[in-house]
């Protein structure tokens, strides 16, 4: 049985436990470094000179120091042109100094194997050509004898369909031209009776007239018809000879006939 409708006469209570300080994660102290603007945030920083070479060399000393387990030889001083030089003096240190003749000479030697290199090469490719442009023409001509044999079946095959065609139509001539076998010929336009002189003679057939629809049940042509009918009467003390099915239609009619005649 449920107590939730009996009142709470000792309610729950909370009890103090012994823990220590907990502070909600919102709660904790945040932002507690200042923060400088950055170069391109619109800051001082944006407005002072980088050497990005500069920057980029001691990047790359750094890096090898750090690989190689070594000091780095070239100091890492950004903005200083001193160390630009210092650093491109030890690059251009390390590569092999040629005098203009040497120089020369190296390169004649290096455009002459070139020209030779390119020599070889167009003879390989004429010789190339040649041989792609025999295997077009040979596929060309294959394509060519393909269209023209298309295109002679394609004729034959119309021409048998026309001849085919107009065989059908010099048969279909011949079959209905010939009053013989073309027994639609004989079927007669008219009647043999049109042409009479005494024609819908018929006895009532000038007093037929339309129906005509009147509210008035006893001038009704169904009343009238209905009424016409020479029925013999067969119950008994029937004076006037209206059968039962008269009697019961005139009844229907609003009684507008003689009061008393059939009341039978």
């Amino acid at each position: 049985m449920t107590t939730a409708h009996r009142p709470t006469f000792d309610p729950a209570r909370g009890k103090e436990a012994q823990r220590g300080p907990a502070y909600h994660q919102r709660l904790q102290a945040a932002h507690t470094q200042l923060k400088y603007r950055k170069a391109g945030q619109g800051g001082e920083a944006g407005f002072q000179e980088r050497d990005l070479r500069a920057e980029l060399l001691a990047a790359e000393a750094a890096h090898f120091s750090k690989k190689n387990g070594s000091s780095s030889t070239t100091p890492a001083v950004a903005g200083s042109k001193r160390a630009i030089e210092q650093a491109t003096d030890s690059l251009d240190s390390d590569q092999v100094q040629e005098d203009e003749e040497a120089k020369r000479r190296r390169i004649l030697e290096e455009t002459r194997e070139i020209d030779k290199d390119d020599s070889d090469e167009d003879d390989d490719s004429s010789e190339e050509d040649d041989d792609d442009e025999e295997d077009e023409t040979a596929e060309l001509m294959r394509e060519l004898e393909k269209i023209k044999r298309e295109r002679a079946e394609a004729k034959a095959k119309e021409e048998a369909e026309k001849a085919a065609k107009e065989q059908d139509q010099r048969e279909e001539e011949i079959a209905y031209g010939n009053p013989l076998l073309n027994p639609k010929s004989f079927d007669l336009k008219r009647r043999w009776d049109d042409d009479v002189v005494f024609k819908n003679q018929a006895r009532g057939t000038e007093q037929k007239t339309q129906k005509e629809f009147v509210n008035d049940l006893l001038r009704s042509d169904f009343h009238k018809k209905f009424m016409s009918k020479p029925l013999a009467s067969k119950a008994a003390g029937n004076r006037f000879g209206y059968d039962r099915a008269q009697r019961r239609h005139c009844r229907i009619a609003n009684d507008t006939l003689t009061p008393g005649y059939f009341n039978l």
